[in-house]
């Protein structure tokens, strides 16, 4: 009765009695007994119901009051209390709460049933859960006449009872526990293949098969389709309430930036008009047009060619590379390509400009007899493309071909022919006649045609470097100009001088308006740049260090620094 099971026989029941478990629970029930108060409504208790001390936070029932104070100053109990406290829960006091124990009489009502079948048979047979479920009601049902305190209590026991059978899970794996025998043949204990554990009590054998560790083997290694309970660890409940814990804190955060963001809104519509004055005072205004902006520009506008020269310029180079093409389509594998150098691939033409220049790419070093055929064969093509009356003439010592045309305005074309394998047979060093010994015999002249390779280059690094500079263009068409009205500064070289400009303007800490720019470039030449003994001015288009102001006298340098000092004094 203190322990709520049944014993295989005398010497079982013995054995049990002597037991430590047993000890225990029989002076825990004794000092529960004489601690507890009155009962239940009128001061009666049913049979075998006992008061407990209940632990709420814990949701822990103790059976006296030494035991509560053992559960409270225990590690689980602390360990809770602490987990609450991190949360931010409510902690409920600690003082105990009297609950009502039934367990035992529901128990023995069960057991006591199940051992009298047993002890009738002579053998431990298992009962079906309907009988079970009948046994249990016909134990727990009251007697006529008793106390109606009585009746209704164990009303409510009888039907508590039967919905946990019914909620109860169902006992598998019967084939898998054997009875083990002695030598009478007698049952003395129980052995289930599964959990490899053995038990000598038919109730245990019942509840074993109803437990979740013998559900789990038998999932494991019978039934993979077996429905099991998932028990939640502690270390899963910590985790589940971490990320509730997590997921409040980010709604909270949503929460606040949506506040924020509806005040922000409600303030903008509020103060619109002094947003829209103080956006108007932080934004930068583009700054005014300096005397020496409008000078410049002015001065621009008049050396800049007007529309009609343009047109002409646009229309004999377009005819000219047409008629080219027509050309090489003749002359096969010779002629390469047509390109656009000096100032008419930079964007430099000024008023009056009447000549540009072309270059004819060649597969093989241009020889007088190729210059010959082409200037042979390209007048019909101009007859070709164009109505227009235009004179062609070969010019050998510049190894060229100039067109020019017959009506106003007067332009030239020059076109000059040269070849890559004219810089890839440089001489050797000490040797100006080496790789001259396998050229043709009439070939054009070597230098002019790495000149012209020297003009595509600087053509592409133009296009690259200085075409998109602000100011840059403007600043080298009115040196150009003035170039060709000082005689002072005609004989500054025309590559050095875009050099320095794009030099000049690229290296200022920003963008500079016309005026500004070309005041920095006359500064930057009277510094001193072009002295002898200065740093100079190199060649980016070239493979080895080339001074581009070579060509310049020392006479010729000074003077131009001279006059660059007296145009900014």
């Amino acid at each position: 009765d203190v322990c709520k099971i049944s014993c295989a026989g005398p010497q079982t029941y013995k054995e049990h009695l002597e037991g430590q478990k047993h000890k225990k629970k029989e002076a825990a029930l004794k000092v529960s007994q004489s601690s507890s108060s009155g009962g239940s409504v009128g001061g009666s208790l049913p049979r075998g119901a006992q008061n407990q001390l209940r632990c709420e936070l814990c949701d822990v029932s103790c059976t006296g009051a030494d035991a509560y104070a053992a559960h409270i100053r225990g590690a689980k109990h602390q360990k809770v209390v602490k987990l609450h406290t991190k949360l931010g829960k409510p902690i409920p006091s600690s003082e105990p709460s009297v609950a009502l124990s039934s367990s035992g009489s529901s128990a023995s009502g069960l057991k006591g049933s199940t051992a009298s079948s047993s002890s009738s048979s002579g053998s431990f047979p298992l009962s079906s859960p309907d009988d079970a479920k009948n046994d249990v009601s016909k134990s727990l049902t009251p007697s006529v006449g008793a106390q109606d305190s009585k009746s209704d209590s164990l009303n409510t026991l009888s039907s508590s009872a039967l919905a946990a059978l019914q909620n109860d899970v169902q006992p598998v794996g019967y084939d898998y526990v054997e009875e083990v025998r002695n030598d009478e043949g007698k049952v003395i204990r129980f052995h289930c293949k599964l959990c490899e554990c053995s038990f000598n009590d038919p109730n245990a054998k019942e509840m074993h098969l109803k437990g979740r560790r013998h559900r789990l083997q038998y999932k494991k290694k019978v039934n993979p389709d077996l429905q099991v309970e998932v028990k939640p660890s502690i270390r899963a409940r910590k985790i589940q309430e971490e990320k509730m814990r997590k997921q409040m804190q980010k709604e909270e955060y949503w929460r606040r930036r949506e506040e924020e963001e509806r005040w922000r809104m409600e303030m903008r519509y509020t103060h619109s008009s002094h947003i829209i004055h103080v956006v108007l005072i932080i934004m930068p205004q583009r700054r005014p047009d300096s005397s020496d902006d409008r000078y410049v520009m002015a001065k621009h506008a008049i050396i800049y060619p007007s529309e009609e020269e343009l047109q002409s310029i646009q229309k004999i180079v377009s005819i000219t590379e047409r008629a080219l093409k027509l050309v090489s389509d003749i002359i096969t594998e010779t002629l390469k390509g047509v390109m656009r150098v000096g100032v008419l691939a930079k964007g430099l033409l000024l008023s009056g400009d009447q000549s540009v220049n072309l270059v004819l790419l060649c597969s093989d070093k241009p020889t007088k007899t190729l210059l010959s055929r082409i200037v042979e064969h390209l007048p019909a093509q101009l007859s070709v493309v164009s109505p227009d009356k235009y004179e062609v003439r070969a010019s050998v010592p510049e190894a060229a071909i100039v067109l020019s045309s017959c009506a106003d305005p007067k332009m030239n074309v020059n076109i000059t022919l040269t070849s890559p394998v004219m810089r890839e047979d440089g001489p050797a060093e000490g040797d100006i006649t080496s790789g001259m010994m396998n050229d043709p015999v009439d070939v054009l002249d070597r230098q002019i045609c790495l000149d012209a390779l020297a003009a595509l280059r600087h053509a592409k690094w133009f296009q690259a470097r200085a075409n998109g500079l602000q100011s840059c263009v403007i600043i080298i068409r009115i040196l150009r100009d003035l170039c060709q009205r000082v005689p002072t500064w005609s004989a500054f070289p025309g590559w050095a001088m875009e050099l320095l400009v794009e030099k000049a303007i690229s290296s200022a800490s920003a963008p500079l308006g016309p005026g500004d720019a070309l005041r920095r470039v006359l500064e930057c030449v009277s510094s001193g740049i072009l002295l002898p003994g200065g740093p100079g001015l190199l060649d980016p288009c070239e493979k080895n260090p080339m001074d581009t102001l070579t060509p310049l006298g020392e006479q010729q340098r000074e003077d131009i620094t001279s006059s660059a000092q007296v145009g900014i004094g």
